[in-house]
């Protein structure tokens, strides 16, 4: 059996007005090179200084991590030679991060498990390289862009496992509203992968959850393939192509020592005293487990409840009036079926309350349909209006009895062949004619109700 050991340096772009040691607004969808100014471009002279906003969102994090805050931070100076960093080093964190010595729980598949967080540290990104054939341009728009980086201990052991971790950090980062999946920030990750017990490789710059899966996968079996060749894995970097879904040799690693960490002059010591004083929202493994108890729903339906932030609380609006049961099969059933189609999230969909509970009163009162209810949620989404007059617009509403009924005596007689294999002994024929009731009424008849006066009729 392999031994795999896997740890995750994951950067998360903080969405703030500002970047993090300048004014210039924190946009990189503009034009190139349009938000900057001597500060993100390191001129010489220009002073930086820390925006509070990421200071006190990195604290949010450490709080949700539950890691232990340093008393200080010190802002370093790490050096390299690249083309995307135009003052020849990176502002970032070295021995006196934010945070450290924290842990995160995980569920994997119907397991529970730890996985031990190293490290919180604030660094701002680099400039974006843009290739074009023979030579690569330089927009230095993402320059300073605040990062948080998130250090895990080679806790991981399967390439599932990274994914999972990923996913479900990103939830909870969600739900603390420093990162938004819809948005234009990513979360990007270097994976550290070594197998039983020998020297280990970084893969640099992941984007995602599904590539950080294909990518271990691809460098776990290349590991595999040398040892069984008895040759040597080194340690060194490589980059994931996910193009080619696989990874190819960057350069030798570096070590500390080449980085020529130290402490940057222009910025003050970070105090963490005020950390007490931190409010973090409830998160979604409290969240799941209190919308069990207080609203006696399943498992499966609360997890889904609250893998949407935007969702989960709508659904707390509706529950106070509404049937909870009731309230959270249609968020979780028809709308997230809905929502999916159209590749939307909840938030990204411009619903109203008022439309969903409008819905849900139709339900109750049993005066809709669940085919017309999907109905509604469908073009409320792609074309969002009163639901109201969704259902008075396409007749969604149940029919009167009255006009059943003729719907009734319609099909009877326009169906000759389907009331022939009923009355002989076909039961089966009875749903084609219960369809054909509801393609007669437009979906308003009630499914039941429609089979036993078809079955009055044709008895």
């Amino acid at each position: 059996m392999t031994d795999i050991k896997i740890g995750l340096e994951t950067h998360v772009q903080l969405n703030t007005n500002s970047k993090l040691f300048c004014s210039c607004r924190n946009e990189q969808n503009v034009e190139p090179n349009t938000n900057v100014c001597p500060i993100c471009l390191g001129h010489p002279g220009s002073k930086p200084r820390a925006n509070k906003e990421v200071i006190n969102q990195a604290f949010k994090v450490c709080k949700a991590l539950e890691l232990d805050f340093n008393e200080e931070s010190v802002f370093a100076r790490k050096t390299y030679f690249y083309p995307d960093m135009s003052k020849n080093y990176q502002v970032t964190q070295y021995d006196r991060p934010v945070a450290q010595n924290g842990r995160f729980e995980v569920k994997i598949k119907d397991k529970k498990k730890e996985i031990g967080i190293k490290r919180l540290h604030i660094e701002e990104d680099p400039a974006r390289l843009v290739h074009e054939e023979n030579y690569s341009k330089v927009d230095y728009n993402r320059a300073g862009t605040p990062l948080l980086e998130i250090v895990t201990d080679p806790d991981l052991k399967s390439s599932e496992e990274a994914r999972t971790y990923l996913q479900q950090l990103a939830h909870v980062l969600e739900y603390l509203k420093v990162y938004s999946p819809v948005s234009d920030y990513s979360i990007k990750s270097d994976a550290n992968i070594s197998i039983n017990g020998g020297e280990r490789v970084e893969i640099k710059n992941i984007t995602g959850t599904s590539a950080i899966e294909k990518a271990l996968n691809y460098e776990l079996s290349r590991q595999k393939q040398l040892t069984k060749r008895n040759k040597e894995v080194k340690q060194h970097t490589r980059r994931y192509n996910p193009d080619m879904g696989s990874t190819i040799k960057m350069r030798e690693k570096e070590t500390e020592e080449d980085y020529g960490y130290i402490v940057d002059p222009d910025l003050t010591t970070q105090k963490s005293k005020d950390v007490s004083n931190v409010e973090i929202p409830e998160l979604p493994r409290e969240k799941y487990r209190r919308f069990k108890k207080d609203y006696e729903i399943k498992d499966k339906i609360a997890e889904s409840l609250v893998s949407d932030p935007g969702l989960a609380k709508a659904y707390e609006k509706l529950a106070q009036k509404h049937d909870t049961h009731i309230a959270a099969t249609l968020l979780t059933g028809d709308l997230k079926k809905v929502l999916n189609y159209n590749d939307v999230a909840y938030s990204e969909a411009k619903l109203e309350i008022d439309w969903l509970s409008h819905l849900l009163e139709l339900i109750e009162e049993n005066r809709i349909s669940d085919r017309n209810a999907e109905k509604a949620l469908r073009e409320i989404v792609e074309n969002p209006r009163p639901i109201k007059e969704i259902i008075e617009e396409l007749g969604l509403e149940k029919s009167s009895d009255d006009k059943v009924a003729q719907a009734v005596n319609k099909v009877i007689k326009n169906e000759e062949e389907a009331v022939k294999d009923y009355t002989s002994g076909d039961e089966g024929a009875i749903n084609y004619l219960v369809g054909q009731v509801m393609q007669v009424t437009q979906g308003g008849a009630d499914p039941k109700k429609t089979r036993e006066l078809l079955l009055e009729e044709l008895e």
